[in-house]
């Protein structure tokens, strides 16, 4: 009884924790979406003859890539599930010299 309401906030916790970071994501693209308008507005009033914005653009829009890759846990390198099998593994790993140890 007690392990399922364990669970059961842990579940809650770390989908609060999902939420949470999405809600984050969210409000980093309203605010590129807002601003950045007003960046390229503001280059071609006030410097036609040099096109600056695309930095802007291309350099915020990168950090907001990997915003959205942190939030969804988007790994191409690595794989699915990778992290998981880590945390297994050092698991097992702890669990071996705590077993190691008491012997």
């Amino acid at each position: 009884m007690e392990t399922d309401k364990f669970e059961q906030n842990r579940e809650y916790r770390k989908a609060r924790k999902q939420a949470r970071e999405l809600r984050g994501f969210y409000i980093h693209l309203m605010i590129y979406c807002v601003t950045i308008p007003f960046l390229i507005a503001i280059n071609l009033v006030f410097v036609p003859e040099f096109y600056w914005f695309p930095f802007s653009v291309f350099g915020w829009g990168t950090g907001l890539l990997f915003h959205w890759m942190e939030v969804k846990k988007y790994t191409p390198f690595l794989g699915k599930g990778w992290e998981e099998r880590k945390i297994r593994e050092f698991m097992e790993e702890e669990k071996n010299k705590y077993d190691n140890f008491k012997k």
